[in-house]
């Protein structure tokens, strides 16, 4: 988005901005016919969430019949499940006007917003994750209870809450089989970027299992984690042991032999842990463990999609709920919404944009975080002279450019020239543009790589030359996103 530039500019996005929000709180904009049973619970849901029909706590509870703790189910589920009604019982502007304004020359007060807004703060409630957090606990816990092992893995772009999200999971686990007088789980949790080398987990998971345990040199962690999980006497006496493994693609070798048998364990007749990988790339269990599918062992997958405007309001509110004061004007967090949102959905991303924005109102003094210190935050955020070049770029070659975007959003580190081709002809196909023809299209290719937008490797035959993607996503969503048509291309 361009910098503010006149009174007059800022002036208009407060308008556009005021506008939308007055047209989804006055009613003439038509909305859907409710029930007259549903209207109380309508009432106290958060106007910017969408109504959900929720399970009831009992029926939840009753769902895990081999469970002798109905009762500790029905608690976890509650809080799963309270997550999901928004406090803000009023819409969007009036949940505003039971706090004062704050003091941005308060030192206190701007200590306690930027640890609010901070990526670090682990928030009291994750919300807006609800329905995927119980799929993970469902899962554990059914192994758990059968003393049975086995792998999930968590995928989605970044900024949606993954990590998070599995730590909460981490917690309700924990406290379900204690008070379900279940052993509880032994939990080891990595961040696979620490390793030295990738090899290096299962020494981590034997120093987990059996601290004093003191390998001679002729057995690996790896053997000995093998040969203890195929025999019952020894596996037997062990608690079962969940391991969470965050940026699972760094394991990704050549060989691929260190992700396969991290997942092998998971198979072995008396293994014992629970295994939950987590990483962005969507299709990773199909490209790297082929053989865990041909042996009918694929993990279960869940998915965290990009968060949508709603979403990230939502979640916005709930960190700045604890605050006894307004920081922000409602249209503020509204216009950071929907940029980030069409941009790339990131949450991490949203909360940077507010810290920059609370930094600008910093310099000025000013009463709240207003449209158009938001909308310069927008600006110094997203934008970079890779968004410029592509704003400048001709017609075809950013069409060319969104569908490289589209292809490489199913996780999929690169591609063909001929793939790429293909993507593009089908674009022009649907929107019943001509295309170039296919000698036009390599100079293209070659043209973006030379800019560096693009990455094109070496080969005899041009189709058959590998394409990466060097631009980051969000800056293409967002140099293209006011425009109707790539807007639509890159939905």
């Amino acid at each position: 988005m361009p910098a503010i530039a006149s009174h007059n500019s800022i002036m208009a996005v407060k308008l556009e901005n005021a506008g939308e929000v007055a047209r989804s709180n006055g009613g003439s904009t038509p909305q859907k016919r409710r029930l007259r049973s549903d209207a109380a619970a309508v009432e106290n849901m958060s106007p910017i969430s969408t109504p959900m029909k929720l399970k009831s706590p009992r029926r939840c509870a009753n769902s895990s019949p081999n469970s002798g703790a109905n009762g500790i189910e029905m608690e976890i589920n509650e809080k799963l499940m309270s997550a999901r009604k928004s406090p803000v019982k009023k819409k969007l502007c009036d949940s505003f006007k039971s706090k004062p304004n704050w003091n941005p020359q308060d030192v206190e007060q701007m200590s306690a917003v930027r640890e609010a807004l901070h990526v670090s703060t682990a928030p009291s409630t994750i919300v807006c994750r609800e329905d995927e957090q119980k799929k993970v606990l469902e899962f554990c816990k059914k192994n758990l209870e059968e003393e049975k092992a086995g792998s999930l893995y968590v995928c989605g772009c970044p900024g949606t809450g993954k990590s998070l999200s599995m730590e909460k999971v981490q917690h309700y686990l924990v406290d379900w089989a204690k008070e379900a007088g279940l052993q509880q789980p032994e939990v080891f949790s990595i961040n696979c970027t620490s390793l030295t080398n990738t090899s290096e987990i299962f020494s981590k998971i034997l120093l987990k299992l059996q601290p004093r345990k003191k390998l001679n040199g002729s057995t690996s962690p790896l053997q000995y984690l093998q040969n203890l999980y195929s025999q019952k006497l020894h596996s037997s006496v062990m608690k079962m042991m969940l391991i969470i493994a965050d940026e699972l693609d760094y394991l990704i070798t050549r060989d691929r032999a260190v992700l396969h048998d991290l997942f092998m364990l998971t198979t072995f007749p008396f293994s014992r842990f629970i295994l939950i990988g987590i990483a962005n790339a969507i299709d990773l269990a199909d490209r790297f463990l082929p053989r865990l599918q041909s042996m009918n062992c694929k993990p279960l997958v869940v998915t965290f999609r990009a968060y949508s405007k709603d979403q990230i309001i939502r979640i916005l509110q709930e960190r700045l709920m604890e605050l006894p004061y307004i920081v922000f004007q409602p249209q503020a967090l509204e216009l950071c919404a929907r940029k980030v949102a069409a941009a790339s959905g990131d949450m991490r991303k949203a909360l940077s944009v507010c810290r920059s924005a609370i930094e600008i109102l910093e310099a000025e003094m000013r009463e709240s975080v207003r449209v158009d210190h938001m909308a310069v935050a927008l600006s110094n955020t997203f934008k970079s002279p890779v968004v410029d070049t592509i704003k400048s770029l001709p017609q075809h070659q950013q069409i060319l450019l969104c569908s490289a975007v589209k292809f490489f959003r199913g996780g999929k580190k690169d591609m063909t020239v001929g793939e790429l081709n293909k993507s593009y002809m089908n674009i022009c196909k649907t929107s019943v543009i001509p295309p170039v023809g296919t000698l036009e299209f390599f100079s293209m290719c070659r043209v973006l790589h030379d800019q560096g937008i693009l990455k094109v490797g070496q080969s005899r035959d041009d189709k058959l030359k590998r394409v990466t993607l060097k631009a980051d996503e969000s800056d293409v969503t967002f140099a293209l996103q006011g425009v109707r048509f790539f807007r639509n291309c890159l939905q």
